[in-house]
C-alpha cells in the first residue's frame, strides 16, 4: 500500500532566500507604502534577480500575503510569550496583557501599521487579515479557557476574532489620521475590544484551578 503524501517543509536555502524576500517587501513597505511594492522594486531591494522572487511569489498579491502571514505570526507569538498566572485577577488583567502585546508589534513594525491598519483598498491583503484573525481568535479562546471558566459561548460566530477586528477598526483610525497609534487612541481600541468580549463575558469569571 502506498503512503499518502505529506507537505514538504521548504528547503533551508529556500526559507532563507524566502526570508531575504519578505524583509525586502517589508522594508520598502514601511518607508514608501503599499503603492509603490513591485515584483521588480522588491527584487531590486533583496539583490535578486525577479525571476527568483517570481519563483516563490507569482505576484503583489502573493508577496502581501505573505508578509501578511509573518505579521500575524508575530501576534501569534503574543499569546504563546509566558503569562504570569498570578497576575490574573480577571479575564479583563488577561485582555489587556494581550492587547498591549500586540499593540507593541504595531508599533515596532511599520509595515504591520500599513498593511493591516492603513486604507490600500487591497480585498486579498483584507480577506488574508481575516483569515488570521479567526485563526488568532481561536488561538485567544483557548488561551482564556485556559486561565479561567469560560461559559458557553456562541457557536456560530468567533466572538474573540471579531473583538480583535473591532479593536483593529480603531487603531485603522488613528493610523489613517495620524499615520500611528496615538496613546489615545490606543486606549480607546483597547475599551473596544473589552467592550465587546463582556457581551458573552461576565464580569468575574472564575479561574481554573491550579
Amino acid at each position: 500500500m502506498s503512503r499518502p503524501a505529506t507537505a514538504r517543509k521548504p528547503r533551508a536555502s529556500s526559507q532563507a532566500r524566502i526570508q531575504q524576500i519578505l524583509e525586502a517587501a517589508r522594508s520598502q513597505l514601511a518607508e514608501e507604502g503599499v503603492a509603490s511594492l513591485s515584483i521588480y522594486s522588491v527584487a531590486e531591494r533583496a539583490g535578486i534577480p525577479p525571476s527568483s522572487l517570481y519563483h516563490f511569489f507569482p505576484s503583489v498579491p502573493a508577496l502581501l500575503q505573505g508578509l501578511t502571514a509573518a505579521v500575524h505570526a508575530a501576534f501569534r507569538d503574543c499569546l504563546a510569550q509566558p503569562i504570569d498566572a498570578a497576575s490574573l485577577h480577571s479575564w479583563r488583567d488577561l485582555s489587556r496583557l494581550i492587547e498591549q502585546r500586540m499593540l507593541r508589534v504595531y508599533e515596532q513594525d511599520p509595515a504591520a501599521r500599513q498593511l493591516i491598519l492603513a486604507s490600500h483598498g487591497l480585498a486579498e491583503v483584507t480577506q488574508a487579515d481575516r483569515q488570521h484573525d479567526d485563526q488568532l481568535g481561536r488561538q485567544m479562546q483557548a488561551l482564556f479557557a485556559h486561565y479561567f471558566q469560560l461559559p458557553a459561548l456562541p457557536e456560530d460566530i468567533d466572538v474573540f476574532a471579531l473583538a480583535l477586528e473591532l479593536g483593529d477598526r480603531v487603531y485603522a483610525r488613528s493610523v489613517q489620521q495620524f499615520g500611528l497609534i496615538t496613546p489615545r487612541l490606543a486606549e480607546e481600541g483597547l475599551r473596544v475590544f473589552d467592550a465587546y468580549l463582556s457581551l458573552y463575558l461576565p464580569p468575574h469569571l472564575p479561574l481554573q484551578p491550579r
